[in-house]
């Protein structure tokens, strides 16, 4: 087979994936507008009326099977997130007992690295000594 024909070939199945597409655009439109004519304004209140009654009747199955579930998740979830506001509240106060301290020695520099150094940790503790000795 000789490379024009496989440029032909080439070219005509782009041609049909076109049309295909086209025609699943269209498809795609006339399903659309007729999904949207077929919801009535009383189809949309019988279907609300039945899908509140399946609700209602399905209500004992779904307290019997998995609440207890849905309670030890919001339980444990309450948990972790008790933990992490106890340690916020400790860094929060270490780092307000470094500024205190550091205020009272005079400086307002040494309380901002003081609080720094007590939030943030050792990496900002470095960045701090290397700035303070003229380093990048």
């Amino acid at each position: 087979m000789s490379f024009d024909a496989l440029i032909e070939k080439v070219r005509q199945a782009e041609a049909a994936l076109e049309a295909q597409e086209r025609r699943a655009g269209a498809d795609w439109r006339q399903l659309r507008a007729s999904w949207r004519a077929l919801w009535t304004p009383g189809r949309i209140v019988l279907a609300g009326l039945v899908a509140g009654f399946a609700a209602g009747r399905a209500e004992p199955f779904k307290r019997a099977a998995g609440g207890g579930v849905l309670q030890l998740l919001s339980a444990l979830s309450g948990l972790f997130a008790g933990g992490s506001a106890q340690a916020a509240a400790n860094e929060a106060a270490e780092a307000a007992e470094a500024a205190e301290a550091a205020e009272t020695a005079g400086s307002a520099d040494a309380a901002q690295d003081a609080a720094a150094a007590a939030t943030d940790g050792p990496a900002l503790d470095a960045e701090r000594r290397y700035r303070e000795a003229g380093l990048p």
